[in-house]
């Protein structure tokens, strides 16, 4: 399940001597090629993120359109047994991708997160283009989630009565609002909100069970009754196995779509406090997330709503705008419940509000690290006196409005688009942490840094992230393999779907693109071999301010319980 965090191996991780440096915590990465670590006044963040924010963040954080919307365009394409595969197959790939992730960053969690690892540890062309990547990634996935928040709103204002950029310019707002006014109200904001998220999932599940058990107003027990009749599988592009393994493929996308954002701690390292212990926590979790969150609702619900409903929003082309954009509203519908689809809807939109809340927060700290590694101007790097990047924000934050797209075209067919763009993105992200993770531990081995010296290694070790790292490759370069596909009755007739064959892979090009373009701009710039990756520029300082931060842990406890009553009683258990 993952090593827990052990009080022993961070005292021998602190005490690790530097070969690279001799007390000079200025010096920066390797031989100079890397960026200066040193933070200064007018570029420092603030550890203000607390250990219950983080987890809940993490936890909350990963709940968003792709689980709540996105799963009912895979359940209508390829049916409830081929879902449930595959976000199995995608939350195990994800699971190592945390573990890669959180062994990195509890060894050296630094403000630039991994795409200071990537630069420090393998090439600074990789950390560079990764970086870009990332920030890429969420200043399309804001206004997607705020095409998805006017998605879900006209559930109860059709788009003919009022245009959906209200909507997304009110919801924009807000956001940027939370953004600007620092970590600590930005992190006890997102707080809240996540507990909603998790407590309303867990709801759902609960009346989820009941449905399937006969316990709804039409005392239907289902089972698997849609299992047998429309089906487990359903084909595409074919008849038989062929045509049931299509219909399992394309639901890869959907899958990874809905999982994006679960590394959103090794963002956080930079403002958490006390990184040591709060990051091995949240991973352990992600295993039980992964495996109730996300497993167990795409099981439900593929025995709720048959992948035929014409309440699907994605099912059929003659789908009206007042069809359910959630499959979970769809299943209480089908239930004959008929109150709590709007309350459902309500908390759906408190969820999508969340994740553009906390999606412009990672815009915003990857712009800030592109730029304190000297990749983007620096006047990105400049924070306020409470540490809050200004510049990127309101860069990170202009961008947000290309959302006003959907006041044009149709909230479904954007939805899709962003969809393709998010998810080669993240999967590029996904890449690029698993072949640091590769070039960190064969740079640990061979500076002599042992296992048992680590807060926290990842449990299944370098198998576990050569077999993360081929399965994201396949998906990445698979993923939009119906582009090629001949369809009859494609929209607009055409044999080759253009527009999802650019959205699709518009990502690699470019990735690889800065890749090379770094090199092509920086000719002295070279990957590190294992003898000269930079393990402990930044770390002794970033050692003692954990243990002042402990220091001043232990002289508090004596004064009191820790959280509310309610914190105590119905959250503390989940972290």
């Amino acid at each position: 399940m993952g090593l827990i965090h052990r009080k022993e191996a961070d005292d021998s991780v602190a005490r690790l001597p530097s070969p690279q440096s001799s007390g000079d915590e200025k010096a920066s990465f390797g031989d100079g090629h890397g960026p200066n670590i040193l933070d200064s006044p007018e570029t420092g963040l603030h550890r203000g993120l607390r250990s219950r924010q983080i987890t809940m963040i993490a936890i909350g954080g990963a709940i968003g359109t792709g689980l709540i919307i996105g799963t009912g365009s895979a359940l209508a394409k390829a049916g409830p047994l081929s879902i449930l595969i595959s976000y199995s197959i995608v939350g195990f790939i994800v699971y190592m991708v945390m573990c890669a992730l959180g062994e990195m960053a509890t060894y050296l969690p630094i403000q630039s997160g991994f795409t200071g690892y990537a630069a420090r540890f393998c090439d600074p062309a990789l950390g560079f283009s990764l970086g870009y990547t990332y920030w890429f990634k969420y200043i399309i996935v804001t206004p997607n989630q705020l095409t998805a928040a006017a998605l879900v709103i006209q559930y109860w204002v059709p788009r003919e009565k009022v245009n959906p950029g209200v909507f997304i310019a009110v919801f924009l707002v807000a956001i940027i609002l939370f953004n600007y006014l620092g970590i600590r109200y930005f992190g006890e904001i997102e707080f809240w909100l996540s507990s909603v998220k998790v407590l309303t999932i867990v709801g759902l599940l609960i009346l989820s069970v009941i449905l399937v058990l006969g316990g709804g107003p039409d005392h239907d027990r289902k089972g698997f009754r849609y299992w047998k009749d429309p089906g487990a599988m359903k084909t595409l592009y074919g008849t038989g196995d062929t045509g049931r393994f299509l219909g399992l493929w394309s639901t890869f996308v959907t899958a990874t779509f809905a999982y994006l954002g679960t590394e959103l701690v090794g963002v956080t390292v930079g403002e958490a406090q006390n990184p040591r212990r709060v990051i091995p926590r949240a991973i352990k979790l992600t295993f039980w997330r992964i495996v109730v969150f996300y497993v167990l609702s795409v099981l439900l619900i593929g025995m709720l709503v048959p992948y035929n409903s014409p309440r699907l929003a994605f099912a059929t082309k003659k789908a009206t705008t007042g069809a359910s954009a959630s499959p979970f509203v769809v299943a209480m519908i089908e239930s004959g419940i008929s109150g709590l689809p709007g309350f459902l809807n309500a908390c759906i939109l408190i969820f999508v509000f969340s994740a553009a809340n906390s999606d412009l927060y990672i815009a915003t700290r990857t712009l800030y690290g592109l730029a304190k590694e000297g990749n983007s101007a620096k006047i990105f790097a400049r924070t306020d006196s409470r540490g809050v990047p200004i510049y990127s924000l309101g860069l990170s934050a202009a961008i947000a409005c290309i959302a006003f797209l959907n006041v044009a075209d149709d909230s479904r067919e954007v939805f899709t688009y962003f969809v393709n763009l998010v998810t080669i993105f993240g999967l590029l992200t996904w890449i690029s942490i698993l072949v640091t993770h590769i070039y960190f531990v064969k740079a640990r081995q061979a500076q002599g840094i042992e296992k048992h010296q680590l807060a926290y290694t990842a449990p299944f070790g370098l198998p576990g992230t050569y077999f993360a790292l081929g399965f994201c490759i396949v998906i990445a370069i698979f993923k939009n393999f119906d582009v090629f596909i001949h369809v009859p009755d494609r929209e607009g007739g055409e044999n080759f779907d253009y527009v999802n064959f650019i959205t699709g892979y518009l990502g690699i090009p470019l990735y690889l693109g800065m890749i090379f373009g770094y090199k092509l701009l920086n000719p002295k710039s070279k990957g590190w071999t294992p003898m000269t990756a930079d393990l402990y520029s930044g770390k002794a300082a970033i050692d003692r301010e954990e243990e002042e931060f402990l220091a001043n842990k232990a002289a508090k406890q004596g004064s009191g319980k820790s959280g509310g009553w309610f914190y105590r009683h119905f959250i503390a258990w989940l972290l």
